[in-house]
């Protein structure tokens, strides 16, 4: 379906002339209304409706109609809108699912002034470095980051005692650490889990599993972007210990269970560990402040394999501002100024929701290094890198996502797997 439909976006380039031609690249005159696609986040949602007013009041003429999705959902209908020439003036999605706008020529790229910069190259250097690589292409900017994410891993103290563990000393350092933490806390009602130690973020495989076959050596994509699943061993040693987690192995966990960074805010009893990024902090407060408040929950770095190789942390990556490259140059100039305006409340985002959007002057900030243990983030974030990104990134991910829950759910034996998904990658990154 995906690769139908980035075959569609591709293909639709040949109708753009004759849609501009007839459509949003005709000359406007008057009022303009944006339309600003973006993914759900309660948080956001009440700083964002301000912002919107507030840059309405300074920007008679210009009206903002804010939409909001599912983070999965507006991957698809992002992708439809394109591919059918009506995509959103804004939108912001990860950066492996944004990448394929910028190759398709589907984005504009970013206007300096209208963002309030005297220049591209002033605007680069007011974010840290190689944050607005992924956005580059052929010395262009397309597009500006609403935030900047990384992943560790959250404990809720209370579970950790309930089964008889000291939080503060007997936390995972390790991933085979983990599985046995998580046997200690784990509680099931026959072969049902009541309650999981931990459990992964399964929709993400490119963020937080290819990092752990990175610290047994293995690579998702060869230094020089020839050979697809680099190190067989690093990947059937990490496919081993996800059939081990799984329920025909010691049970722990499964994609079939909610995911646990949704339950983890509730503190129920169901969940002693997730792994999320700072902005969860936020939604703690919003959903259950008692538990914010109450000094039982604390935050640990992304563990590591015992036999690990390298150090390598959770993948960070990036929600990117990005503006339609079909409409007209007055509506392009007003969707960069409307983002200008949203990206200069930089520490309010901080604060009230937990997102780094990652200019200079936030990251060396006061409001940051206060942040409760911004500190690991921050480490873990030096042992990362960003996600694998390109044109079919998407498909990729999805490519892992059938080895490891082939493991995990179907019985398959890790060889096999890893022959399927080396083989079907190679014929991917070989198609671009």
């Amino acid at each position: 379906m995906k690769k139908a439909l980035f075959l569609l976006l591709s293909l639709s380039l040949v109708a753009t002339s004759l849609f501009a031609a007839g459509g949003q690249e005709q000359k406007e005159e008057g009022p303009i209304e944006l339309e600003f696609w973006t993914h759900e986040d309660p948080n956001r949602t009440a700083i964002e409706e301000r912002y919107i007013q507030e840059f309405e009041a300074e920007n008679p003429g210009i009206t903002v109609k804010r939409v909001t999705h599912s983070s999965t959902k507006i991957q698809e209908l992002v992708l439809t809108a394109f591919a059918a020439n009506q995509g959103p003036d804004i939108f912001n999605m990860s950066i492996e699912d944004e990448y394929a706008y910028i190759a398709n020529g589907r984005v504009a790229a970013v206007d300096a002034r209208a963002v309030g910069y005297k220049s591209i190259d002033e605007l680069k250097n007011a974010y840290i470095p190689k944050v607005l690589d992924p956005v580059v292409m052929d010395g262009k900017l397309y597009g500006l980051p609403l935030e900047l994410t990384n992943w560790s891993i959250y404990i809720n103290k209370r579970v950790f005692r309930d089964a008889g563990l000291d939080p503060e000393t007997d936390y995972p350092r390790t991933w085979e650490e983990m599985a046995d933490i998580s046997e200690k806390i784990i509680i099931r009602d026959g072969d049902i889990i009541t309650r999981r130690g931990f459990d992964f973020r399964y929709p993400y495989y490119l963020v937080s599993m290819v990092p752990m076959v990175e610290q047994l050596g293995g690579e998702l994509i060869s230094k020089d972007g020839k050979t697809a699943i680099v190190g067989e061993e690093a990947w059937i040693s990490f496919l081993d210990y996800m059939k081990a987690w799984g329920p025909n192995g010691r049970n722990l966990g499964s994609p079939t269970y909610k995911n646990a960074r949704k339950l983890f805010n509730y503190d129920n009893n169901d969940i002693a560990m997730a792994l999320t990024g700072l902005y969860q902090q936020g939604r703690i407060k919003a959903d259950n402040e008692d538990f914010y408040n109450s000094g039982e929950w604390m935050v640990v770095p992304f563990p590591q394999f015992e036999d690990a190789k390298q150090k390598a942390a959770a993948c960070y990556y990036g929600h990117y501002y990005m503006v339609n490259g079909q409409t007209s140059e007055r509506r392009q100039q007003a969707a960069w100024k409307f983002i200008g305006y949203m990206l200069s409340h930089g520490e309010e985002y901080l604060t009230t929701v937990n997102i780094i959007q990652p200019t200079k002057k936030l990251m060396e900030s006061d409001t940051f290094k206060n942040m409760p243990y911004s500190d690991v983030f921050r480490d873990d974030m030096e042992n990362g890198h960003i996600v694998y990104y390109g044109e079919n990134s998407a498909k990729m991910q999805e490519l892992i996502k059938q080895a490891v829950e082939s493991v995990m759910l179907s019985g398959v034996s890790s060889e096999k797997a890893y022959a399927t998904l080396k083989a079907e990658a190679q014929e991917l990154l070989d198609e671009e």
